[in-house]
C-alpha cells in the first residue's frame, strides 16, 4: 500500500465479507490446495471478524457522542442474538438445506456466501468510514511495533491480552473435546440437541451479562467469579473420570456424561458472559488509535496455542487436556484480580491528580 493511504475499519469489514465468500466458494473444489487456500482465507476473515467490526463500532459510538453505557448493552445484545439465537437458526437452516432438501453438504456454505453478500451490501450503503492510527505509517511491522509498545507500557493492556488468550484458548480447546468427553465409549449422543443446548446456555449467559453491565457492576470483579466457575466446570471431566464408572460401549450417555453435560452448559453460560464483558474492558483499556492491531496481536499466541493443542490432541489423555484448560482458567482468575487492583490504583491516582490540578487552578 502506498504511503499516506489509510485503511479504514469499514474497508476491513468489507474485506472480511469478500474473504469469507471466497472461502465458501472453495468448498466446491475437491483439490487439497484449493481447500487449503480456502482455510487461509477463512483464517484471515476470522481475524477481521474479531477485530474490525468491534473497532468500527467503538469508534463510531464515540464519534457520535453516545452514552458509553449503551456500548455495554450493544455488546450483550450482539452476543445474545448473534452468537446465540442466530447460531441456532443458522444450524437448523443448514440442516434443512443439506439433509431435508437434499442439496448436499456444500449447500450451507453457499447460503453463507449469499448472506455475506447481503451484509456487504448493507455495509457499503449505510456505514461511514472511520480510522485508527491516522499517521502515514502503513507498514505492518511498524503497526505491530506500535501495538507491542502500547502493551509493554501499560500493564492493564498486557493483563487483558493474557486473560483473553487464556480463556479463548480454553474455549476453543473445549470445542474440539466436548464430543469425545461425552461419548468416550462410542455412546450415542444427540449432537444437534446438545449444540442447541450450548447455544441456549450462551444466550442465558449474555442475558446475565446484560443485567450485570446495566447495573454498572465492576466488570473486573465479577469476571473473577466467572473464570473460577469456568475452571471448575472444565475440571469436571477429570473428576468424573476417577469417581464415576464408565458406561457400556455403544450405549446411552453415562451418569458421568450427564454431569459433564451440565458442567459444559454452565461453561457455555460463562462464555456468554465473557464476550460482552471482555468487549467492555477492551473499550476501556485499549487505545482507539491502535485497537485492531492490538486485538490481532493478542490472537497470535492464542492461535499458536490452539494449533499446538490440535496437533497433539491424540498424544495426551482427554483428562489431561481438560486439566490444562482448568489451570489456564485459574491463571485467568489471578490475572483478572491483578487487573482489578491495577485499574483501581490507576483510577485513584488519576482522581488525586485531578484534585490537585483543580486546587492549583482554583486556590
Amino acid at each position: 500500500m502506498l504511503p499516506g493511504v489509510r485503511r479504514g475499519r469499514k474497508r476491513a469489514c468489507i474485506t472480511y465479507c469478500i474473504s469469507y465468500i471466497l472461502s465458501c466458494i472453495t468448498k466446491h473444489s475437491p483439490q487439497y490446495k484449493i481447500l487449503m487456500i480456502g482455510r487461509v482465507l477463512g483464517g484471515i476473515a476470522t481475524s477481521l471478524l474479531f477485530s474490525a467490526f468491534e473497532s468500527w463500532l467503538v469508534a463510531e459510538h464515540n464519534k457520535r457522542g453516545f452514552d458509553p453505557q449503551w456500548l455495554s448493552m450493544t455488546f450483550s445484545k450482539a452476543i445474545f442474538l448473534g452468537n446465540g439465537l442466530v447460531a441456532i437458526v443458522a444450524g437448523l437452516f443448514a440442516n434443512l438445506l443439506a439433509d431435508n432438501l437434499g442439496f448436499g453438504p456444500v449447500a450451507p456454505f453457499d447460503a453463507a456466501a449469499c448472506f455475506l453478500a447481503i451484509g456487504m451490501a448493507i455495509i457499503l450503503s449505510s456505514w461511514s468510514e472511520n480510522y485508527g492510527d491516522t499517521s502515514d505509517s502503513n507498514d505492518l511491522i511498524a503497526q505491530f511495533k506500535v501495538a507491542a509498545k502500547a502493551i509493554a507500557s501499560d500493564e492493564k493492556i498486557a493483563l487483558l491480552g493474557a486473560i483473553q488468550s487464556l480463556f479463548e484458548g480454553s474455549m476453543y480447546t473445549f470445542v474440539f473435546l466436548w464430543t469425545p468427553a461425552l461419548s468416550p465409549n462410542d455412546e450415542e449422543i444427540p449432537h444437534g440437541f446438545i449444540f442447541a443446548t450450548f447455544m441456549l446456555s450462551s444466550m442465558l449467559g449474555s442475558s446475565i451479562a446484560s443485567r450485570l453491565l446495566a447495573r454498572k457492576l465492576k466488570v473486573e470483579a465479577y469476571m473473577q467469579i466467572v473464570f473460577s466457575i469456568s475452571a471448575f466446570t472444565l475440571f469436571l471431566p477429570v473428576v468424573t473420570n476417577f469417581l464415576v464408572p464408565p458406561s457400556e460401549k455403544g450405549g446411552s450417555m453415562s451418569f458421568g456424561g450427564c454431569l459433564q453435560l451440565l458442567g459444559f452448559c454452565i461453561f457455555e453460560s460463562c462464555v456468554g458472559i465473557f464476550w460482552p464483558s471482555i468487549m467492555k474492558m477492551r473499550s476501556q483499556y485499549i487505545p482507539e488509535e491502535a485497537r485492531s492491531t492490538i486485538m490481532n496481536f493478542f490472537r497470535i499466541p492464542l492461535n499458536l496455542f490452539v494449533c499446538v493443542v490440535l496437533y497433539n490432541v491424540n498424544a495426551f489423555p482427554i483428562t489431561v487436556m481438560f486439566g490444562m484448560c482448568a489451570i489456564f482458567l485459574f491463571m485467568a482468575v489471578i490475572l483478572q484480580r491483578r487487573l482489578m487492583v491495577v485499574s483501581d490504583l490507576h483510577r485513584s491516582t488519576k482522581a488525586v491528580e485531578m484534585t490537585v490540578e483543580d486546587e492549583l487552578l482554583n486556590p
